[in-house]
């Protein structure tokens, strides 16, 4: 079946960086847009950044933009999201996505920037 894990989260402070990344099973890989969503507590889930299939576009919330790169390498079957300059608005559950005809979600991984 069909599985994305998260990993990389934590707990740090406000201008530091983070590498989460989200290892794929059970899939083509290539034929699925990835992309990156967070939720805060008491919020919905928002877009962060989406890559597609070739890794060549790219799409960013702007509340992000500048700070956050979202990479992809297809060999491994993983997709990253740099995160630089975090600040405590960035507080959230990060889940990877990969869409083809349907969704896939992993579990998530909590990441929280202290001031």
């Amino acid at each position: 079946q069909v599985q994305l894990v998260e990993s990389g989260g934590g707990l740090v402070q406000a201008g530091v960086s983070l590498r989460l990344s989200c290892a794929a099973s059970g899939l083509t890989f290539s034929n699925y847009v990835l992309g990156w969503f967070r939720q805060a507590p008491g919020k919905e889930r928002e877009f962060v950044a989406r890559i597609s299939r070739s890794g060549s576009n790219f799409d960013y919330a702007d509340s992000v933009k500048g700070r956050f790169t979202i990479s992809r390498d297809n060999a491994k079957k993983t997709v990253y999201l740099q995160m630089n300059s975090l600040k405590p608005e960035d507080t959230a559950v990060y889940y990877c996505s990969a869409t083809d005809v349907i969704a896939y979600w992993g579990q998530g991984t909590q990441v929280t920037v202290s001031s």
